[in-house]
């Protein structure tokens, strides 16, 4: 299973971010390459504690249907997302390409051992955990844009 915390599936991961284009079209749901990167840097920065979002209290949260979704089925195309992971405007596409580089670099550099606070949606989860999900979630938005 693939984990931001292996340095090669970090690096591919970093690749493809490098690859992707601003005007790419996207396959499925109402991104734009320019917002979606906006969200997955965002999305680390919640994954960090840096921007605080809500928890909801749903039935993903709980064992089986949490490790059924964080390691097993596809992820939906089009799922609701936290409205902060939504808010901000993109700037200047190489600023925007870079900040989610950083974002990338600064949770591997936190590493497993974290501290990790508990996801909005799934609860609390193991690093092993926040590194499969981590690694699932960038690289569902980079395939909605063929990267």
């Amino acid at each position: 299973m693939k984990t931001i915390w292996n340095d090669g599936d970090y690096r591919e991961l970093r690749g493809r971010v490098s690859n992707l284009r601003p005007d790419a079209p996207a396959k499925w749901g109402k991104f734009t390459a320019p917002q979606m990167v906006c969200h997955l840097a965002d999305a680390l920065r919640m994954a960090s504690g840096e921007l605080p979002v809500a928890p909801k209290n749903l039935p993903i949260r709980f064992t089986p249907i949490k490790q059924l979704i964080i390691y097993w089925l596809p992820f939906p195309k089009g799922a609701p997302t936290a409205p902060q992971l939504l808010a901000r405007k993109p700037a200047e596409w190489a600023a925007e390409v870079q900040d989610l580089h950083r974002e990338l670099d600064a949770i591997v550099t936190r590493g497993p051992a974290g501290p990790w606070l508990p996801h909005p949606a799934f609860g609390d989860l193991s690093p092993k955990a926040w590194g499969v999900l981590i690694y699932r979630h960038t690289d569902h938005h980079l395939k909605q844009f063929g990267a």
